[in-house]
């Protein structure tokens, strides 16, 4: 499995960027997949993740960025991304796109939050939010 992310950069306060996160080697359909980030000094963070089961369960967000970032997929096309509006410099980190084998019982926060939610991830794209 190969998860490549890009689109990130450099954005003033109130900005936006869009991320976007390329797989492959495995079907995005049936497995649990987000976005995660590392600020500096921080520990990683689950930042927006979407259920393997679909539209059976609405995304998860950190609470920081609700309203603000959107998390979508396209299983057709094998890509996953992030639409961040309304950036902060609390944004600034390297973010992460991640894959993880569904578990039966499991919700969409916990592929998010727990150490042992995703099995794949990718290198990472950086993001600086300037004030």
């Amino acid at each position: 499995a190969q998860l490549v992310e890009s689109g990130g950069g450099l954005a003033q306060a109130g900005g936006s960027l869009r991320l976007s996160c390329a797989t492959s080697g495995f079907t995005m359909d049936g497995v649990a997949v987000g976005w995660f980030r590392r600020a500096p000094g921080k520990e990683r963070e689950g930042v927006a993740c979407l259920s393997p089961d679909n539209d059976n369960e609405p995304p998860y967000y950190t609470t920081s960025v609700k309203g603000r970032f959107t998390v979508t997929k396209d299983n057709a096309e094998n890509m996953l991304y992030l639409q961040m509006n309304s950036l902060e410099p609390g944004d600034t980190a390297y973010y992460y796109c991640a894959a993880g084998a569904r578990l039966a019982g499991r919700s969409t926060e916990w592929y998010c939050t727990s150490p042992y939610g995703m099995d794949y991830w990718g290198k990472g794209t950086p993001v600086t939010v300037s004030s």
